[in-house]
């Protein structure tokens, strides 16, 4: 007998679209089952101000195919010369949905991000007085931190910090990934959101090195130890709201991921509901999907929950999902979980 699961249209807490030819390839991936998304602001150059912003949100709502609906919610790239102003404008009509912070040097183009965090200090009052997020990509940069405890570190010198000197400031922790992260969610008020990404809720760091290096297992940040995914899966399907679901699904040719220097990031926009579905049936928890992949984002947001529909249908044999996209630049390898999965998009 065919078991289906039908929830609330999901949307998308964290996405990377690029641009160009990337983005015409990508966005039908998100666009088929995600009604909206948060847009990521790092391209070269940023999207720093409320006219880039609209330019690349016209962009994308250009290259969406005819007969799909998608609304990207966009966010802006904090530097230190961000102007509140142009923020609160941006906010006020209704285009920017939130700022990213992105430690200078952290992750894929992060090069014009903050250094001194002293001199973003006004923008994050306007941005605490308005209501508008910050979204934060939470690691230290610091050479002589350990990559696995970048995360753990950033919420001690940095995120604590900031909340504590600007109350009522509403932040979302981007793709968590440790236990620290988690605890230090429960601790806090409402004030408080984080996002979890598909391939966290599935691999470890056993994954990306154990029997050789797979690069298209490589993200930042980084998988860490067992415990830590296992503590993300008890979040993610614990029914607090204060978790939604952000893919950070991220596009890079293949050549970028398998050259010397291989990019980092997960592409995993084709396949993340079934793979959710899986995820939470094993946890033994498929009620509370509706929940993480399509109310508690909107609710933190302040945004309504969407009217369609999404259904998803477990069938007897495995699914067979596309090892790959292509676009103009070159082939884009989609996220493998390593296992079976039986669940699709009906």
């Amino acid at each position: 007998m065919t078991v289906q699961l039908t929830i609330p249209r999901p949307d998308d807490w964290h996405l990377h679209l690029r641009d160009g030819a990337m983005l015409q390839a990508v966005l039908p991936e998100t666009a088929r089952d995600f009604a909206r998304a948060i847009i990521m602001p790092n391209l070269v150059p940023p999207v720093v101000k409320g006219a880039d912003a609209a330019a690349y949100r016209d962009r994308i709502l250009a290259a969406l195919p005819d007969g799909m609906t998608f609304e990207p919610l966009m966010t802006l790239y904090l530097t230190e010369d961000t102007d509140p102003e142009d923020l609160a404008a941006a906010h006020a009509s209704g285009l920017v949905k939130a700022v990213k912070l992105y430690p200078a040097g952290a992750t894929t183009n992060s090069a014009s991000g903050v250094r001194d965090f002293d001199k973003v200090r006004p923008v994050l009052d306007k941005m605490a007085e308005i209501g508008l997020p910050l979204c934060t990509h939470g690691e230290v940069t610091d050479h002589d931190i350990d990559i696995f405890d970048r995360e753990a570190v950033f919420i001690d010198r940095v995120l604590d910090p900031i909340r504590r000197s600007t109350p009522g400031l509403r932040v979302v922790m981007e793709h968590i990934t440790t236990k620290n992260a988690v605890d230090y969610v429960a601790s806090q008020n409402k004030d408080l959101g984080a996002t979890i990404t598909t391939h966290h809720l599935i691999i470890n760091r056993n994954h990306i090195l154990v029997g050789g290096i797979k690069p298209h297992y490589y993200c930042l940040p980084v998988a860490k130890r067992e415990e830590h995914r296992l503590a993300l899966r008890a979040a993610a399907t614990s029914g607090d709201t204060r978790y939604f679901l952000g893919t950070d699904s991220a596009p890079h040719t293949d050549p970028n991921k398998l050259s010397e220097c291989g990019c980092a990031g997960c592409f995993t926009a084709p396949n993340t509901m079934p793979l959710l579905a899986h995820v939470f049936e094993e946890e033994n928890a498929l009620e509370k999907l509706a929940g993480f992949a399509s109310e508690n984002g909107p609710a933190f947001y302040r945004l309504p929950v969407n009217s369609e529909s999404l259904t998803l249908e477990k069938q007897a044999t495995p699914v067979v999902f596309p090892q790959k996209i292509e676009t103009q630049d070159g082939p884009v390898t989609v996220f493998d979980p390593g296992f079976d999965v039986f669940w699709k998009v009906a």
